[in-house]
């Protein structure tokens, strides 16, 4: 089969194109061929190796390069394989879900990592992230909450606003003057644009504030913060700006200083969730939420894509378009759909 590798860490000029061995699924395992994969901040921190400290990680980290040379996390597409005793998953079925080295035609996934695609959501729409809940779960967030989402038009704050929204928050989104209308279109009530300096003039203070960027300091947040409140630091800073430590370093202070500087500091982890994700794929087939995808790049220009999530902050989700589903187009210039 064919998958995007690396041999040493880099941008993604360091990606290429190769034929591999077909994967074959173990105990728990299914082997799915793969429809589309969606592009995640988490693949170019472990395609260039950074913050560097992350190396000293052996289980995802090598000296030269990544432990797994493929990249790409979340995954669309069907069935082809089952592996010993698997009983929820039969050949043929359309699923979704998380793993790490979904960038190639095939991949072998944990049964427990995957969720039912229903057949009104696209392929596209299918490959995403749950790392928004996450945060969201993390910072308490529900009814009658006041939110700033920093980072609001990327591939998980498109998701934070919506889903806040939909838990009858009262939101505030930060991003570029390109996407202020995409981000109140999403149901944001206010949004602040960083390039003209509104958030540092800015004298609102929120229960909450998620940090999807991680390039502010501590300081900075801090002022945003309610007393009392919640700051959720969830960004990975810009690539090649980290240096050593990266955001690990504010991840630290936060927790330190965080109660001493008068709010809580929660730093969340997303884990594979099945049910959260067949919760979220719900939302969409019902209308209730609508991932922004920015554009759709063939399998063979999957380096390009990469390039585009490393350099271009891109507006919602980037995805790869491995195999189309049957009947499904894909084009691979698609402009962002219109959010519901």
């Amino acid at each position: 089969m064919r998958a995007w590798v690396q041999d040493v860490y880099g941008s993604a000029e360091v990606m290429g194109l190769a034929d591999v061995p077909e994967p074959v699924p173990g105990t728990g395992e299914v082997l799915v061929r793969v429809a589309a994969v969606s592009l995640n901040a988490a693949d170019w921190h472990i395609m260039r190796g950074e913050p560097r400290v992350a190396r000293l990680d052996r289980t995802n980290f090598g000296r030269r390069r990544p432990k797994q040379p493929i990249r790409g996390r979340d995954v669309a597409g069907t069935v082809v394989a089952v592996g010993p005793g698997v009983e929820d998953w039969q050949v043929g079925d359309e699923v979704l879900g998380e793993h790490e080295g979904t960038l190639a035609e095939l991949v072998a996934v944990p049964a427990s990592c995957l969720a039912r695609r229903p057949e009104a959501v696209g392929v596209v729409e299918a490959a995403a992230a749950t790392t928004a809940v996450t945060c969201l779960d993390a910072g308490g967030v529900g009814a009658g909450t006041r939110l700033l989402v920093v980072g609001a038009s990327g591939g998980v704050g498109t998701f934070a606003v919506q889903l806040a929204v939909a838990r009858g928050a009262e939101v505030t989104g930060v991003c570029s003057s390109r996407n202020l209308d995409m981000v109140t279109s999403l149901g944001a009530s206010a949004v602040l644009d960083y390039t003209r300096g509104e958030v540092e003039r800015s004298t609102t203070t929120y229960d909450v504030v998620l940090d999807l960027v991680g390039n502010r300091s501590l300081r900075d947040l801090r002022r945003l913060v309610a007393p009392r409140g919640r700051l959720v630091l969830a960004g990975g800073g810009n690539p090649g700006e980290g240096g050593y430590l990266g955001p690990i370093g504010l991840f630290a202070r936060g927790a330190l200083l965080g109660r001493l500087l008068g709010m809580r500091v929660t730093v969340p982890f997303a884990k594979p969730d099945a049910a959260r994700l067949a919760e979220l794929v719900g939302m969409v087939e019902r209308g209730e939420l609508r991932p922004v995808v920015e554009r759709v790049y063939p399998f063979e220009d999957g380096a390009a894509a990469l390039r585009h999530l490393e350099v271009d902050h891109a507006r919602g989700k980037v995805v790869v378009a491995v195999a189309a589903a049957p009947g499904e187009k894909v084009d691979p210039g698609a402009e962002p759909p219109s959010p519901a």
